[in-house]
This record gives structure tokens, sequence and C-alpha cells, in this order.
């Protein structure tokens, strides 16, 4: 049986963290490699480090960067942020990722998915996800291409039939809020897909954590609650622990 990951989310505007909360506030957190040290010093299974504005300037997440924290990162790396091509996979790759998190391209161009995967391997491809709830139902957001008329569920499993081997979804209405997950589009999702699916939004305590695992994640991706409470990746692992969920 796999054990269940604690994942931090370092979000960057280029080269400085911050935090936003459904999508808009944004709150600066200062330098990816203070956070990033300060994540190296708790029991941290992954990190994952999404340039949030790269797609929509045009440009791929600057490596520089991610050579700067992968000198100081010992734990597994996602990396994400305007990569389009094959070219940009290798590269941040290189650069120290272990996995790349793509969204924007995916979506504008599906077989990219299938073509990363069939250079670098299934297990390096991230693809994520953001929706916003309409009724209950969840619809694929992207700011970086406008608003898409694609339902969640159909969106994540043409990605897995493309190559993913991974969904990051994240709820834009949760984002930041820390008023709890969304575990209905979670058990929804489990139904349907195959791969692991890391979850992130809304996460405010560390039962929270085992609310999503036993609604069917295979991973917590969390942020808000690291950045401006006192709970660690420690706490979330010692509640699901007492839900009887294996963890690292």
């Amino acid at each position: 049986m796999l054990c269940t990951r604690v994942i931090p989310i370092v979000l960057l505007d280029g080269f400085s963290v911050l935090k936003t909360q459904q999508f808009n506030v944004r709150r600066n957190l200062g330098s990816p490699i203070t956070v990033v040290r300060i994540y190296n010093t708790r029991n941290v299974d992954e990190l994952i480090i999404l340039d949030i504005d790269a797609s929509r300037q045009g440009r791929c997440i600057d490596l520089w960067t991610i050579r700067d924290v992968t000198e100081d990162c010992f734990m597994p790396l996602t990396i994400g942020g305007g990569i389009t091509t094959i070219d940009d996979i290798r590269a941040t790759l290189l650069a120290g990722a272990d996995k790349v998190a793509i969204n924007t391209q995916a979506l504008m161009r599906p077989h990219f998915i299938r073509e990363g995967a069939e250079q670098f391997g299934r297990q390096c491809m991230v693809v994520s996800i953001d929706y916003t709830l309409v009724e209950g139902v969840g619809w694929v957001f992207n700011r970086g291409i406008g608003q898409q008329q694609l339902r969640l569920l159909d969106w994540a499993q043409e990605a897995v039939a493309m190559g993913a081997g991974e969904l990051l979804i994240n709820c834009v209405d949760r984002d930041g809020m820390m008023q709890g997950p969304d575990l209905t589009t979670i058990s929804l999702l489990r139904l349907h897909i195959t791969i692991p699916i890391i979850y992130a939004g809304g996460v405010g305590q560390a039962l929270d954590c085992a609310d999503i695992i036993q609604a069917g994640a295979h991973a917590v991706a969390v942020s808000s609650v690291f950045h401006f409470t006192s709970i660690t990746p420690d706490d979330c692992k010692a509640a699901m622990a007492q839900r009887g969920i294996l963890v690292r």
C-alpha cells in the first residue's frame, strides 16, 4: 500500500513567493529559497512549485530560481508554470525537477500530455486542473485562456487518457479560504479516475487532510495553513494516522 503524501504548494509570481485567495487577493511571502529551506527542516514528502503568472505572461518559470531552490531542496519537486514545449519539460527536469505540472498548455493542446509522457514517462506528467463549482458541479477554470465550458470530470478523464501520471486539482472557490475542502468533488473523481489525485483548496485544520484522503485523494497539497497558522506537516500526518491512514 502506498503511503499518503503531504505536499506543500509554493506559488511564485516570477521570483517571489505569494499566496492567493480565490485566485485574486495576493499576499507576498518573500524569497522561495527561504521558504524551501523551512520546508526542508520539516517532515515534508514532496514540494510543488508553481509560477502562477508564467502562462499569462508568455514565459516559462525561471529556471535559475529553480536551480537555486534545488540546491537547498532534498525532497521530490514538481515544477510548473508556462511549460509549453518538450524542450521546456527537458530543461525543467534538468534544472532539478522530478515532475512537471502542466495546466494551460494541456488545455490548449491535450496531445502535449501524451508527447511528454512518451518522452519522459507518465510519472513525470502532472496535469494541474483549477476548477470552480456551479450548482455543485466542477467546471474547469483557466484565467490564461479564458473561462472554459468544460466539465472538470470530462477534462480529468481526457487528461488520464492522454497520459497524465497524476492530477493536481485545485478548487478556486476554496483557495486560501481555510474553510474546508470540497470532499464531494474528490469522491466523484475517485469513482472515475484511476491515477493518483492530489487535492488542494480549503484546508484549515489538520483533520481536513484526513477527510481529503478518506474522500478518495492520494495526496494533500497545502499552502495557506502552513504559511499562516502553527499547523505543520507533522500535525497533518498525525491526524491522518489517527484515522488509520498510512503516512510516511
